[in-house]
């Protein structure tokens, strides 16, 4: 049972357009028997029919080429917009090249501790009681009371 593709594909092409004529024909005909464009009443009962009156009254005013507004001067011109485009192209290719995978390693832990550590200072070392004692002294010294209550 091996037919070719193509005698189905023809019966069914074939069986398509016979039914497709009629349905065309079909459409025109309905097409010119109303049309969408033609007068229809609003309801009085509507809250919209004024309105909707008002906007369909052939004698009003409408727009003309002279309201349209002039061409804007703070606008960039096309150049303009293509060297813009073109540095947030290369500010792009920038950054993947400075974050591409090849560039972020993990070499070198120990090497960065040592000067992390040699940076650092370290913290200062408590001092003997009397140094405390002098120290909360100065500071009992240097402090203003609050004022008296009234």
């Amino acid at each position: 049972m091996n037919a070719p593709a193509r005698l189905f594909l023809n019966a069914l092409t074939a069986a398509a357009m016979r039914g497709a004529g009629p349905c065309a024909l079909a459409g025109l005909l309905a097409g010119c028997a109303s049309t969408p464009f033609a007068a229809a009443e609003a309801s009085a009962d509507s809250p919209v029919a004024a309105a909707v009156m008002e906007g369909a009254r052939a004698d009003r005013a409408y727009p003309e080429f002279c309201d349209i507004p002039p061409k804007p001067d703070d606008v960039r011109p096309p150049r303009e917009w293509a060297r813009a485009v073109a540095a947030v192209e290369r500010d792009r290719a920038a950054l993947y090249e400075a974050t591409a995978a090849s560039t972020w390693t993990l070499d070198g832990t120990a090497a960065f501790a040592e000067r992390a550590r040699a940076a650092a200072t370290p913290p200062p070392v408590a001092g003997a009681p009397s140094n405390t004692e002098a120290f909360a002294q100065d500071l009992r010294d240097r402090a203003t009371p609050p004022p008296p209550p009234r």
